[in-house]
C-alpha cells in the first residue's frame, strides 16, 4: 500500500473513532436527560394525584329507614341533611371541596345498618350521619365503628347522631366516634319536668311507652323526674307494647281509662304516636301527652286537631311556627325541598360544626376532626351550643311547646293544612342541661 493509501486510511480510521465517540455521548447524555426527566414525571403524576384528591368530593352516609311504616321519619331527616350539605356546598363547601351524599335504606333493621355501614366504607365514606331508626341501630354501628377504627387506623368513621336519645350513647357506652348533636331523653325529661311543675291540673299519669331501649328509658326517667318536680302526682299505671307493629291502640286507651289518668307520658314516635292521640280521640277521653320529639313527625297534628280532645306536649330544639326570622326562613327552604315538610335544626348543626371542625383541622381526617368537634362552641341557628368533651354530647337549647288551635296570638299558623300549630310553654338554655355524665372516653391510642 502506498505512502498516501496508508495516510488516507488512518484518517479515515480517525474519523469513525470520532463519530462512534461522538454517537456514544450523544446516547449517554440522552440516556442521563431521561434519567433526570423520570422523577420529574413522577413528581407530576403524584401532583396531579394529589390535585385530583384535594378536588374530589367529601363522602358522606345516610343511614336510616327509607321504606317499612316508620319511612316517612327516615325520609325527614334524609331531606334535612341534603339540604345541610346542600347549604354548605353553595357557600363554598369546605377545604375547597363539595360534600357528596350516599344515601343507605336500612329498613330500621340493625343488621342492614351494618351492611349498610360496610358500603359505605368500601365507597370512601369517613362520616355517617344516622339516628332515626333508634338506639339500638346505633348502638350496633357505633360498636361497629369501634372494631372497625380500632383494626383500621387509616380508615376511620365518625357517626354523627342526629336523633337517637339514648343517655347510654354518651353514657356507659360513650365512644371517642361518636357525636350527638340531638339532646338525650334524661335533657329533654328535665326540660319537661320543669314545664310539669306548673301545670296544676296534672294529678295522675300513665306511662305507655314502646318496648325497646329508648322506651323504657323514656318511662324510667319519667317516673323518676315528674316525681322529684311534682311529689304530689301519682302514677297509675304502665305498659309497653312491641314497636313498629301495633295498629290499633283502642286496648290500651281503655287501660288508660280505667286508671283515671289525666296525663299520659309516652315516647312514642312516628305513626305509633299518631294512632295513640286517635285511639284516645276515638274513646272521647280527653288526655295530655307528655312526649320527647314526636310533635315534629307527620301526622301528629293532624291527628291532634281530630282528636279534638287530646293536649301533645312535646320537646325540641326550637319552636317550628316561632318568630325567630333566622329559623322561619331556614325552615320555609326546608319545605320547598322533596319530603321537608318538617325542619330540624339539630341537622344543619351536625354539619356546621362539621365544616368547622375540617376547617380548624385543616384535614377531612376523622380523628383530627373528632378532636377538634370537642369541646367545640358554636353560634348555631338555634343559639349557642357546646359540644362536651367529656361524653360528645351536645348542650343546646330545649324548648317546651303544646300543639294547639290557631288563635292569632299564642299560635299564629297552622300546620299540615289544619288550624292547630305549636304554643310555647318554655325554654330550657343547653347550660341548664348540663346533666352529670358517667362516660369514660377511651381515646385512640397514640393520641
Amino acid at each position: 500500500m502506498s505512502h498516501d493509501l496508508r495516510r488516507a486510511a488512518s484518517a479515515t480510521a480517525r474519523v469513525a473513532a470520532l463519530a462512534r465517540g461522538v454517537f456514544m455521548r450523544s446516547v449517554a447524555v440522552a440516556a442521563l436527560a431521561l434519567v433526570g426527566a423520570l422523577p420529574l414525571q413522577a413528581q407530576e403524576k403524584a401532583q396531579e394525584k394529589t390535585q385530583d384528591a384535594a378536588a374530589a368530593p367529601i363522602k358522606v352516609a345516610f343511614i336510616d329507614q327509607l321504606s317499612g311504616p316508620l319511612a316517612n321519619v327516615g325520609q325527614i331527616f334524609q331531606a334535612n341533611l341534603k339540604f345541610a350539605l346542600d347549604d354548605a356546598n353553595a357557600q363554598g363547601g369546605v377545604l375547597g371541596r363539595n360534600y357528596a351524599l350516599v344515601s343507605y335504606d336500612n329498613k330500621l333493621s340493625a343488621q342492614e345498618s351494618l351492611i349498610a355501614l360496610q358500603s359505605a366504607i368500601d365507597a370512601g365514606v369517613h362520616v355517617v350521619f344516622t339516628g332515626a331508626s333508634g338506639s339500638p341501630v346505633v348502638t350496633a354501628l357505633v360498636e361497629a365503628v369501634n372494631r372497625h377504627n380500632e383494626r383500621n387506623p387509616g380508615q376511620r368513621v365518625l357517626i354523627m347522631n342526629y336523633a337517637s336519645l339514648d343517655p347510654d350513647l354518651t353514657g356507659t357506652r360513650c365512644s371517642f366516634w361518636h357525636f350527638a348533636t340531638e339532646a338525650n331523653t334524661a335533657m329533654k325529661m328535665r326540660a319537661l319536668a320543669n314545664f310539669a311543675r306548673e301545670q296544676k291540673g296534672m294529678h295522675k299519669v300513665y306511662l305507655l311507652n314502646q318496648d325497646y331501649t329508648q322506651g323504657r328509658i323514656w318511662a324510667a326517667l319519667g317516673r323518676q323526674m315528674i316525681a322529684g318536680a311534682r311529689p304530689d302526682v301519682q302514677f297509675v299505671g304502665e305498659a309497653l307494647h312491641p314497636l313498629a307493629r301495633v295498629k290499633d291502640f283502642a286496648p290500651y286507651m281503655s287501660r288508660i281509662k280505667e286508671s283515671g289518668a289525666d296525663t299520659v307520658v309516652t315516647g312514642n314516635w312516628g305513626q305509633e304516636l299518631g294512632l295513640l292521640i286517635k285511639a284516645g280521640g276515638e274513646a272521647g277521653y280527653e288526655l295530655n301527652y307528655l312526649n320527647h320529639s314526636g310533635g315534629g313527625a307527620p301526622g301528629t297534628v293532624l291527628a291532634v286537631s281530630q282528636a279534638k280532645n287530646a293536649h301533645l306536649t312535646w320537646v325540641a330544639e326550637y319552636l317550628p311556627n316561632g318568630d325567630d326570622p333566622v329559623l322561619a326562613a331556614l325552615a320555609a327552604r326546608v319545605r320547598q325541598t322533596p319530603a321537608g315538610e318538617y325542619f330540624a335544626p339539630r341537622v344543619l348543626i351536625a354539619v356546621q360544626m362539621l365544616s368547622a371542625a375540617m376547617r380548624h383541622a385543616n384535614s377531612d381526617d376523622p380523628t383530627r376532626i373528632a378532636f377538634a368537634l370537642e369541646g367545640m362552641q358554636y353560634r348555631s341557628p338555634v343559639g349557642d351550643v357546646l359540644m362536651r368533651k367529656s361524653d360528645h354530647q351536645l348542650l343546646l337549647p330545649q324548648v317546651v311547646s303544646t300543639i294547639a288551635p290557631v288563635d292569632g296570638k299564642t299560635v299564629k299558623v297552622g300546620v299540615e293544612g289544619t288550624q292547630y300549630g305549636f304554643r310555647l310553654d318554655s325554654t330550657t338554655a343547653g347550660a341548664d342541661l348540663n346533666l352529670p355524665s358517667v362516660c369514660r372516653m377511651k381515646r385512640p391510642a397514640g393520641t
